[in-house]
């Protein structure tokens, strides 16, 4: 069903993926210039299809293993971001002047544990299905 936790912790991944990046500065280049998710054109499709596997997960809330199989590609997709970022944030030129990292560089991670906490309601329901199908 729509209204179970799982649902709640994908919208906030979503939102997380979707909105939060084009507002929250992923890191400051040694002009000072502000480097928003709109600015990298893969960096802003990596949100976008992140937001998107989150969307269609919710309504797939009648397959749970179709949606536990969708959460875990969103998680390898977010790993592959924050692997980006971690090596964009050790690359950055100017080594004399010191580069800023922007609080939009932890979205990754954030969205990584919303996702594990959906995929573990997921399962909790699963189980719970399982054993009532048992019993019966």
């Amino acid at each position: 069903m729509i209204q179970r936790i799982q649902t709640l912790y994908l919208v906030i991944v979503m939102i997380l993926a979707g909105v939060l990046p084009f507002f929250l500065n992923l890191w400051v280049d040694v002009d000072g210039n502000a480097i928003f998710a709109k600015n990298e054109m893969m960096v802003s499709i990596a949100f976008y299809v992140v937001a998107l596997l989150a969307g269609i997960a919710i309504f797939l809330y009648k397959k749970r293993q179709n949606q536990f199989v969708l959460n875990r590609l969103n998680i390898i997709l977010n790993l592959f971001l924050l692997g980006f970022f971690v090596y964009r944030s050790l690359t950055l030129s100017g080594e004399t002047a010191v580069s800023e990292k922007g609080i939009g560089m932890l979205i990754p991670v954030f969205s990584i544990v919303f996702l594990v906490l959906a995929n573990r309601a997921i399962k909790k329901d699963e189980d719970l299905v399982k054993s009532v199908d048992r019993l019966r």
